[in-house]
C-alpha cells in the first residue's frame, strides 16, 4: 500500500469478474494533445513518450488507437484526428485542448476498447463518466493548482504518476501506479564519441530551467555552450530577450526552435548535457534522451533528478549552482556505454511498454470489480461504447470537425 490506504498492486484474478488475462490483446484508446504531431518534429517531451508507449504496445501485441490533431501519424498506431490543424500556435489558450478532448469524448462514446489511456489535462473530467475504465497520465508538476485540479476530480480518475518525487508532493492524490518514461534505445553498441565538445543546455527557455545558471556554470568553468530550446510562448520570448541575452558572449551558442534533427546532431556532439532545474522536475526527458546518446549528465538534485540518474555513474548531481562547473570539467570522464546501459536497463519504450500493460489490466479489473458492487441505478448512468473506425497508422486520419 502506498500513504494513503490504496493498493498500488491487485492480483487480477481476485478483482475481475471475467477472464482479463495479462497475455491477452487489449485494445486501448490512446489520447494525446493536440498540440504536435507523434513523434514530434521538434519540441514535444510528452509527445515522444506516446510515440515510444505507442509503438512499444503494439510490439507486444496490443491494437492501439490515437485520438491526436493533424492528418497523419508515424506510430504504429491507428489515428483518428479531431482537427486538421496541429494548435501549436495556440500552445498555452485553454480552448483547444477543451475543444480536443470534448470531440474525443463524442468519438470515445462509439468506441470500443478496453481501456482508455490519457495523456491530456482536460481529460481527466470524463473518468467514471463512461463505461470504458481510464488512467490519466500526469505529465506536470502537482503543487498548486494542478494538483488542486485532480483533487477536485476525486477517485473517479486513476491517475499514473511519472516519478516517486511527482507522486510524493501529493500523495492523497487518486494514484493507481507510477511509471517512469521511457524512449526507444538503440540495441548495438554507441558509436565513438567525442567528449571534447560544447556542453548542451536543452529545454524551454523559462526561468525553471535555469539557462541562466548554465551560462554561468560554463563561463566559470571554460567550457562552451550550446544554449538551445523551445521560445514561442510570451513569457519565454521575453525571458530570453530580457533576461538571457544580455548574458550571451563568445563562449555560447544560442539555438532556437530548431527541428528534431539538429537537436539531435548538437545532442550526439555534447561533451555532457548541464539541467540546473530551480523546481521539482516531475521526470526529465531530456535526461534520458541524452543519456541514450552515451552523453552524461550534469544537474541539480530538485525533483526527479535522483530517480533518473546515477550519480558518479552516468552524471553528476548537484547540491548547489557553486558545484556544477567542476561537475561538467569532470563529466567526459565518464563512460558512455555506462550511461547506454543504464536506459535500456531502466527507461526503455518496452520496459515503459510493461510497465502500463500492468496498469491497464489492473484498472480493467478495479473497474469491473466496481461495477459489481454499483447500485444498477448508479450504473445506468455511465456511456456505453460501441464500433469505431480509424485510419491506419501512417496513413491520414478520420477527423471530426
Amino acid at each position: 500500500m502506498d500513504g494513503t490506504g490504496r493498493r498500488d498492486s491487485i492480483p487480477i484474478s481476485d478483482r475481475s469478474p471475467e477472464p482479463t488475462g495479462e497475455d491477452r490483446r487489449l485494445r486501448i484508446a490512446m489520447v494525446a494533445p493536440p498540440w504536435y504531431e507523434l513523434p514530434p518534429r521538434g519540441y514535444g517531451g510528452l509527445e515522444m513518450i506516446c510515440s515510444a508507449l505507442i509503438d512499444g504496445l503494439v510490439d507486444r501485441g496490443h491494437d492501439v488507437t490515437l485520438f491526436g490533431a493533424g492528418t497523419k501519424t508515424a506510430t504504429k498506431a491507428s489515428f483518428v484526428s479531431t482537427t486538421k490543424e496541429l494548435q501549436y500556435p495556440r500552445l498555452g489558450e485553454t480552448m483547444p485542448d477543451v475543444l480536443h478532448a470534448a470531440r474525443v469524448n463524442r468519438l470515445l462514446a462509439v468506441g470500443d476498447f478496453d481501456v482508455i489511456h490519457d495523456h491530456t489535462t482536460p481529460g481527466a473530467l470524463a473518468s467514471g463518466r463512461v463505461a470504458t475504465p481510464t488512467v490519466v497520465t500526469v505529465h506536470g508538476a502537482v503543487d498548486g493548482e494542478f494538483g488542486d485540479y485532480y483533487e477536485a476530480i476525486g477517485d473517479a480518475v486513476r491517475l499514473i504518476a511519472i516519478s516517486h518525487s511527482q507522486r510524493a508532493v501529493r500523495p492523497g492524490l487518486p494514484w493507481i501506479a507510477t511509471v517512469h518514461n521511457g524512449i526507444k534505445v538503440s540495441d548495438g553498441p554507441i558509436s565513438e564519441r567525442r567528449t571534447d565538445g560544447p556542453v548542451l543546455w536543452l529545454a524551454r527557455f523559462n526561468p525553471d530551467k535555469g539557462p541562466d545558471l548554465a551560462i554561468q556554470a560554463c563561463r566559470e568553468a571554460g567550457v562552451p555552450l550550446v544554449l538551445a530550446g523551445k521560445c514561442n510562448e510570451p513569457l519565454e520570448e521575453r525571458y530570453l530577450e530580457k533576461v538571457l541575452t544580455p548574458m550571451l558572449h563568445d563562449g555560447v551558442e544560442l539555438v532556437v526552435n530548431a527541428d528534431r534533427q539538429t537537436i539531435l546532431g548538437h545532442l550526439r556532439a555534447a561533451s555532457c548535457l548541464i539541467l540546473p532545474i530551480r523546481w521539482k522536475e516531475p521526470f526529465g526527458m531530456v535526461m534520458i534522451e541524452a543519456m541514450a546518446e552515451g552523453v552524461p549528465v550534469v544537474a541539480l538534485r530538485r525533483g526527479a533528478v535522483p530517480e533518473v540518474i546515477l550519480d558518479g555513474v552516468t552524471g553528476f548531481i548537484c547540491d548547489r549552482p557553486a558545484e556544477l562547473p567542476d561537475a561538467l570539467v569532470r563529466a567526459p570522464e565518464l563512460d558512455p556505454d555506462a550511461c547506454v546501459r543504464h536506459v535500456r536497463a531502466h527507461f526503455s519504450a518496452d520496459i515503459m511498454a510493461a510497465r502500463y500493460e500492468r496498469v491497464y489490466h489492473q484498472a480493467i479489473a478495479e473497474h469491473y470489480s466496481s461495477l459489481v458492487s454499483m447500485p444498477v441505478s448508479d450504473a445506468g448512468g455511465l456511456t456505453a461504447t460501441g464500433g469505431l473506425t480509424a485510419a491506419g497508422g501512417t496513413g491520414a486520419g478520420v477527423a471530426l470537425n
